[in-house]
């Protein structure tokens, strides 16, 4: 194989190499010798039984996910709806709807669009929608 040629013929060139591109040794000895280093190592040390909370991201105090309750999503809505000034119909809207269950089914909340996403996003949506009426209107 390539890595045992570079290992007879190359390689003091291939460990001045690594060495200048910081790059891990992958000849097979090398590979060999950090495996055995490594099952030295654990043999000294006390091996330790990985736990699950060591899968889990912590949640800092006061962040706990609020859990769903109809009268508190109908509590938002209604905050919502008063704070941004929208009309009593936005509600019904179906785009409203559909966005209502787009976020229904998120399991680890959802990341909004800030302000110049948001924009950007507006922007690209018109440029296309123009495209598309200049595309049926020169039909």
């Amino acid at each position: 194989t390539l890595r045992r040629h570079i290992a007879s013929i190359h390689k003091g060139p291939y460990h001045k190499w690594c060495k200048a591109e910081n790059f891990l040794s992958m000849l097979p000895e090398d590979t060999r010798a950090r495996k055995l280093e490594l099952e030295g190592l654990e043999k000294n040390q006390k091996m330790q039984q990985t736990q699950v909370i060591d899968h889990f991201n912590a949640v800092e105090p006061g962040e706990a996910p609020v859990f769903y309750s109809d009268e508190l999503i109908k509590e938002a809505a209604v905050e919502w709806l008063i704070a941004t000034d929208q009309p009593i119909q936005a509600f019904e809207h179906p785009k409203f709807k559909n966005m209502i269950d787009i976020i229904a089914r998120a399991n680890r909340g959802i990341i909004l669009p800030n302000r110049k996403q948001a924009r950007e996003d507006i922007i690209r949506l018109f440029k296309d929608q123009m495209k598309r009426l200049r595309e049926r209107l020169n039909v």
